[in-house]
């Protein structure tokens, strides 16, 4: 499977260029919230915002009222992946295209919105577009109505695996002969007042209030949290032979996707990784690879105490004096945590690390833990051409998900 089309919406661009050079200069996105108000009660008031964004620039306007913010992102990374990839969606056999867009969260700012319009004027002053645009397969369902694609459509809700899971879900569309093309990726807009205070509440978020662009430090000794970040990434995923025959640009071949569950808790990762452990095998058993072939992994990397140290175990556990030989960064460092879109914007960075032969950096990471050894790409890019790489992406409930990537050669 390969992709031919990419489209981004995060807190560092508005597009795929943009974005890219930010996450190979190590640029931060993180900053205070300027979205809604805070005061004095606050524990955190910082994230990786979108700022900037203009919906009725991709989207008809009248449409794009009727959308929730994670949607809205959703929908303009679909248009740019759409754009980029070449094919004409208005003529062809649309049957045999198809959609897999992920959300671990969907339309909280609409229902945060509805709630308080319902305990402010009641019930007959609920807006009646509202279910709609909270639905988590919204996105999904937008992107398949603005394309005609008529083929499968679905959405995943594994957290902050999601997009990374539609991602795979997607592939296995396409592998099984049921389709030639799907728009696969994550979208989230879960910056809004009860996310932030929620996840501060159980104490997932870093406090570095007086230093927000420091505050997302994987796999640094003084991480204290993540940062919850909103966004969007689409990827187009075409048959391979398919996309040869109309001369596409190919940015690299998808070849593999494992899944597991922890089964241990709610929240917390196993602490040895073997979920993420088993992901990761799992998904280089699809590809038809051995440990040894991974140049380079995109980690989960999300700056919290024990998934950073999980993640850690299960690379070690897997892939034993391997490990000490390959490069592992973690892009949130730059971002902060997309939630159910991250899967999609790492693997964008996963695809454009080995096209472009640069491995973006791991920022912020001063000081590695005790024990953390390996090749973390620390604050700067590497120039190192990779043949195959991973990317990690794990989620509350205990999902593990691993997608194998692989450099294209014309």
């Amino acid at each position: 499977m390969v992709v031919t089309g990419m489209g981004v919406i995060t807190d560092v661009g508005l597009d795929v260029p943009t974005t890219w050079q930010a996450l190979v200069d190590g640029r931060s996105g993180v900053a205070p919230i300027s979205g809604f108000e805070q005061n004095p009660d606050w524990t955190v008031t910082f994230a990786g915002e979108v700022r900037g964004f203009h919906p009725e620039a991709t989207i008809d306007p009248r449409e794009a009222k009727r959308m929730d913010r994670y949607c809205q992102f959703g929908m303009a990374a679909a248009v740019e992946a759409v754009r980029d990839c070449g094919i004409d969606f208005t003529t062809g056999d649309q049957w045999r295209r198809g959609v897999a867009i992920g959300s671990g969260i969907g339309g909280i700012e609409t229902i945060e919105h509805g709630y308080s319009k319902l305990l402010q004027t009641g019930p007959r002053k609920v807006n009646p577009f509202t279910v709609p645009k909270l639905m988590a397969n919204a996105c999904a369902g937008h992107v398949s109505i603005k394309h005609q694609l008529r083929g499968a459509n679905i959405c995943t809700a594994t957290a902050c695996a999601s997009g990374a899971h539609a991602i795979g879900m997607a592939l296995r569309f396409i592998e099984r002969g049921d389709a030639d093309v799907m728009l696969a990726g994550g979208a989230e807009g879960a910056v809004t007042p009860l996310c932030i205070s929620s996840f501060a509440s159980m104490k997932a978020l870093s406090l570095r209030n007086s230093d927000p662009a420091r505050a997302s430090r994987p796999f640094d000794k003084d991480r204290d949290g993540f940062v919850l970040a909103e966004g969007a990434a689409v990827l187009v995923l075409e048959e391979r032979e398919m996309a040869v025959k109309r001369g596409a640009r190919i940015y690299g071949e998808l070849i593999g996707f494992g899944c597991s569950a922890d089964a241990y808790h709610i929240a917390a990762p196993d602490a040895q990784g073997a979920g993420a452990k088993r992901a990761m095998e799992e998904a280089l058993r699809d590809a038809g690879l051995n440990a040894d072939a991974v140049g380079y992994i995109n980690a989960h990397g999300t700056s919290t105490p024990l998934g950073d140290a999980a993640e850690v175990a299960a690379v070690k556990s897997l892939f034993g004096s391997h490990a000490k030989k390959l490069a592992m960064s973690s892009t949130k460092s730059v971002t902060g945590h997309m939630l159910g879109a991250a899967g999609g914007l790492e693997s964008v960075a996963t695809t454009l690390a080995l096209h472009h032969g640069v491995l973006p950096p791991t920022i912020n990471l001063d000081n590695p833990d005790e024990g953390f050894d390996l090749d973390f790409v620390a604050n700067h890019a590497q120039e190192r051409r990779v043949e195959i790489a991973l990317n990690n992406s794990f989620g509350f409930g205990g999902h593990n998900t691993s997608l194998v990537f692989a450099r294209h050669a014309p």
